[in-house]
């Protein structure tokens, strides 16, 4: 005989879930599983040690920040960059940004009337977006700061191929990180063409690559070089609980809330913070990548390139763009994650992001350049405010 099924209505469901144990608390820190040499070659069975990856919230809630003021500063370039009128059409948008990203700016116009106007829906007048009069005389002034830029931005490419094997980087990579830089659209033709005695462009290997042209030494010191003091102190045998030392070849560490380092890895901190290490302007192949010097060169140079940025942020997909001009470290990811006192790694906003810790207090970025004040000023006018740093804030919570 066949037993009768009982029949599954809506009140067992909800009887079964409230009698189910609540959900566990999601984990506020990342566990990495790793397993004792000792169990693999044989040895007595041990259980797998956990490392934890400390969350920074507050840089977390950096990329939620930045969220809506991309999406807003990306329809105003479409706008500006459009035709003569300075409008887009609606249509239009699906070609420019995608699918999904058109349904995200049309929630921004409609969100955002201070900024964006909808003009045309006649017949033979299709919808079109175009800047508020408010709106456009800022905008106006884009192209006066762009000026400002001008010199920063030709310093920051001088850098950049100082750093690299052969002071040359693919046109193509340039152009990956081109907004992380403060570079105009057109760098070729503004930039690169208007400076011959610092730059040219030859075909290496069937790409276009940008060539320095002359050396300066004077711009061959790295922005850690630059501080005078990181506030630690070295006097006898005392260790700074912060792993911070006031000597030349030392990194300004930033630990995450929750961290506790015991005294045997603040020994350890305190030999690599005063390891000397080569410059990351001296020629990578001149380096002998096998000794402790050149892996802590190569933070050095992780952070020169992120020192560079005008938010000192890259992705993880930019900085493996990078890998092969500057030799980063293989295993990219394990050397973030291991000197996370410097960098911060997160996947808010999509994809994964690589902070300078040094370059934030909480969630705002302490110094800016002129095009993010400019942006600044252009956001306020959606209603949010600024901090005591400049940073744009908004006004009411963010949904």
């Amino acid at each position: 005989m066949y037993r009768r099924l009982r029949p599954i209505t809506t009140i067992n469901i909800i009887w079964k879930l409230s009698t189910s144990p609540p959900p566990p608390p999601l984990p506020t820190l990342l566990s990495i599983q790793t397993t004792p040499k000792s169990t693999i070659t044989g040895g007595k069975n041990k259980k797998p040690k956990k490392k934890f990856y400390y969350r920074v919230p507050s840089l977390d809630h950096a990329m939620d920040l930045q969220k809506k003021p991309s999406l807003i500063l990306l329809l105003k370039n479409l706008i500006i960059t459009s035709n003569k009128t300075h409008s887009i059409h609606l249509r239009d948008l699906e070609k420019e940004v995608g699918f999904i990203q058109k349904w995200n700016l049309m929630s921004i116009i409609e969100r955002y009337p201070t900024i964006f106007r909808v003009t045309g829906g006649s017949r033979f007048s299709p919808i079109a977006v175009t800047l508020t009069e408010r709106a456009a005389r800022i905008a106006a002034e884009e192209a006066q700061v762009r000026e400002l830029m001008e010199p920063i931005v030709v310093k920051k490419l001088r850098k950049l191929l100082m750093m690299s094997l052969d002071c040359q980087v693919s046109l193509e990579t340039i152009k990956s990180i081109e907004s992380e830089l403060g570079l105009p659209g057109n760098f070729r033709e503004s930039i690169i063409e208007k400076y011959p005695q610092f730059f040219s462009v030859e075909v290496v290997g069937g790409w276009d690559h940008l060539r320095l042209e002359s050396w300066d030494s004077s711009l061959a010191v790295t922005t850690r070089e630059k501080r005078s003091n990181l506030g630690g102190s070295e006097e006898g045998n005392w260790i700074a609980k912060d792993g911070n030392y006031d000597c030349p070849s030392a990194f300004q560490l930033i630990f995450p809330p929750g961290f506790r380092a015991n005294v045997g890895y603040l020994e350890e901190v305190k030999k690599w913070q005063k390891l000397e290490f080569p410059s990351p302007y001296l020629n990578g192949r001149r380096v002998n990548h096998a000794t402790p010097q050149a892996r802590k060169r190569m933070v050095a140079v992780l952070h020169e390139l992120l020192s560079l940025t005008m938010e000192r942020r890259m992705s993880t997909a930019q900085l493996d763009a990078l890998r092969a001009e500057y030799r980063l470290p293989g295993k990219l990811l394990l050397c973030l994650v291991k000197h996370h006192g410097i960098f911060y790694l997160t996947n808010k906003g999509g994809r994964s992001t690589v902070f300078l810790k040094e370059a934030y207090q909480g969630s705002h970025l302490i110094d800016k350049c002129p095009l993010l004040r400019f942006n600044d000023k252009f956001l306020a006018l959606s209603g949010w405010v600024c901090d005591d740093f400049g940073n744009v804030m908004p006004s009411e919570p963010l949904c």
